[in-house]
């Protein structure tokens, strides 16, 4: 949940407005596309809703808690225990093998029996086959699905992902989409999905349509 959120930061031409005023609300297990055009302040607002970033003005929540009124170490502390992301480049880490970059989060989160758990989200995403490849040797929807897995690995009450299709081809794009959808739908994991394509977000149960870092309209979308 996000109330009156601004952002402003300093450029060359003096100050610029990224996100004016922003209001909005994701319900648990809701599955929710922010869509608008480049420079529309998407990633900026999916940045601040988990946290990754700092509002110049206005609060957000997160899993009940006030994200604005916490430190880093606070905002980190609360991410690590809520919340997965899943970006357009993937980030994952050359040198460890897909399953090895599933475990990480919980290694650094000091959980119990990490590699069955990481071998159980990388059999979620379809991926036990290529479990010991390293990213280098995996496509790129493959390495997307080794994002997917390493941020679901977690069991995050939400996910956040931002353009999870912006360097794959069409058909695997959809498969990428449809698998985010499937976890959304089966682990009630609230989706909140940043993406420029329409016809995607559609399948999402409602659009936040952004322009010039607002948010000028929404829509239902009847999907289930």
């Amino acid at each position: 949940r996000a109330r009156q959120l601004g952002k402003q930061v300093t450029s060359p031409e003096g100050p610029l407005r990224i996100l004016d005023d922003v209001g909005m609300e994701v319900r648990p297990g809701e599955s929710v596309a922010i869509v608008g055009t480049s420079g529309a302040g998407k990633s900026t607002l999916l940045g601040l809703l988990a946290g990754l970033d700092e509002p110049s003005e206005g609060r957000v929540w997160l899993a009940g808690r006030e994200v604005t009124a916490l430190d880093e170490d606070g905002r980190a502390a609360l991410r690590a225990e809520n919340v997965g992301f899943v970006f357009q480049s993937f980030h994952l880490i050359a040198s460890l093998t897909a399953l090895e970059n599933v475990m990480l989060p919980l290694e650094l989160s000091g959980a119990d029996n990490p590699q069955d758990a990481a071998l159980e989200a990388i059999r979620t995403v379809g991926l036990e086959p290529r479990k010991a490849h390293y990213p280098h040797q995996l496509s790129g929807g493959e390495k997307q699905r080794v994002a997917i897995a390493r941020a679901f690995v977690v069991q995050p009450e939400v996910l956040f992902a931002d353009e999870p299709t912006g360097n794959l081809d069409q058909r695997t794009g959809e498969k990428i989409v449809e698998l985010l959808l499937n976890l959304n739908r089966e682990f009630g994991t609230t989706l909140v999905l940043v993406t420029h394509d329409l016809e995607l977000a559609s399948r999402c149960n409602r659009i936040l349509f952004m322009e010039a870092g607002r948010i000028e309209r929404e829509e239902e979308t009847g999907a289930s």
